[in-house]
């Protein structure tokens, strides 16, 4: 007999696993690196049912340590901020300097503030051309015209007439020149004033009276011895007078120098100063005076001699007074109140000198000087004059 043949039996068709989703080449990558870390990293044995083969292995996204975010996102942009912030402070850091961030500097002191007041005006100048000038305006001789011309026409613009003002006439000579102050009054013009101590003709009111004409023929012939000495005096010429006049003078500055601008005039001069205030009293101490009179008597009897080094205190320069003086007295001698190795004081000395006595005020420092043997004081200092 024949064996029933087997009925083949069916299989199941199986489906096709379905291709793998490709990711894109540049996801791959990182992709594939996440699933190599987590594959090398051990676990806790686990028990899964086995997936079908099919089924594809993905990784969970949550166990993939890496992710791919927008370089336009939030967080990027604030990194790219801070690290621009950081870059910044490190610039002005090194520009700066740190420890100026800690340490305020010293403030600059200021620059000292200069003041424009424009050019000054020549003073000097303007007071030798004005002194010359004076002098030349006011000395005059009548036998000899063309020298005061000649002499003005040094310090007046070019073309002047040096002649008018003067009728040519009598005789007068300059001794001193003293230029004063100098008042600008604007345009580079100034106006000076000048002292000066002239001598002349004495004026007329000055002049010895006429002899009275006597009366009687009998007076005139007992007289006639006494007539001729009148007539003498009367020819002699006066003597000459000396007085101080002021003269103030206008001036220009023009072409880098200062000339007269014009005729000066003659001004008078004060005859007394202003009243001043009164002096202030000051203490003395008439001890120590007493105690040092004698050691300012022997200074200045060499004082006038020459010899004040033989006295002085070491170190003292005391130029010596002009020969022809002596000593006369000590009038007084006081110093002021108070302590140390240097005292000053004053004292009133009568000097002999031209056939007169004068008296003369200096202030004199003593200074105490020491040696092994002796201590003593001596004159260090002399200044003519006292000043309250």
């Amino acid at each position: 007999m024949l064996a029933p043949q087997a009925t083949p039996v069916a299989q199941p068709a199986v489906a096709p696993s379905p291709a793998p989703v490709s990711a894109p080449a540049g996801l791959q990558q990182w992709t594939d690196a996440a699933a190599r870390l987590q594959s090398q990293t051990p676990g806790p044995a686990r028990t899964e049912p086995a997936a079908p083969e099919s089924a594809p292995r993905t990784a969970p996204g949550s166990q993939v340590p890496w992710r791919i975010e927008d370089e336009k996102s939030g967080s990027k942009f604030a990194v790219k901020v801070g690290r621009g912030v950081l870059w910044g402070v490190v610039a002005l850091a090194a520009i700066t300097g740190i420890r100026s961030w800690f340490w305020a500097p010293a403030p600059p002191k200021p620059a000292p503030t200069k003041v424009d007041s424009g050019p000054q005006y020549p003073v000097q100048e303007a007071q030798a051309v004005a002194a010359r000038f004076a002098r030349s305006y006011l000395t005059w001789d009548e036998t000899d015209p063309q020298a005061r011309a000649g002499a003005l026409a040094r310090d007046v613009p070019r073309g002047t007439d040096t002649t008018t003002g003067w009728n040519s006439k009598g005789r007068q000579s300059v001794l001193v020149v003293l230029p004063s102050t100098v008042s600008v009054v604007g345009d580079k013009r100034a106006r000076v004033r000048v002292d000066l101590l002239v001598s002349g003709p004495a004026p007329a009111d000055s002049a010895p009276a006429p002899a009275d004409k006597d009366k009687g023929d009998n007076k005139d012939d007992a007289k006639k011895g006494d007539s001729k000495k009148d007539d003498a005096k009367k020819d002699a010429k006066p003597a000459p007078a000396t007085r101080w006049m002021g003269l103030e003078v206008p001036v220009v500055e023009a072409s880098g120098r200062v000339v007269v601008t014009g005729e000066p005039g003659i001004v008078g001069v004060p005859n007394g100063g202003p009243s001043v205030p009164a002096p202030t009293a000051k203490s003395n101490d008439m001890e120590f005076s007493d105690k040092t009179r004698g050691v300012v008597e022997e200074f200045f009897s060499k004082y006038a001699t020459g010899e004040s080094g033989s006295v002085a205190a070491p170190g003292a320069s005391i130029p010596a007074l002009p020969s022809g003086m002596t000593l006369g007295t000590i009038r007084n001698w006081t110093v002021d109140e108070g302590s140390g190795t240097d005292r000053v004081g004053t004292v009133v000395v009568s000097w002999n000198v031209g056939g007169a006595e004068i008296e003369q005020t200096y202030r004199v420092k003593v200074t105490r000087v020491s040696s092994a043997q002796a201590e003593r004081w001596q004159v260090s200092e002399v200044h003519g004059g006292f000043t309250p």
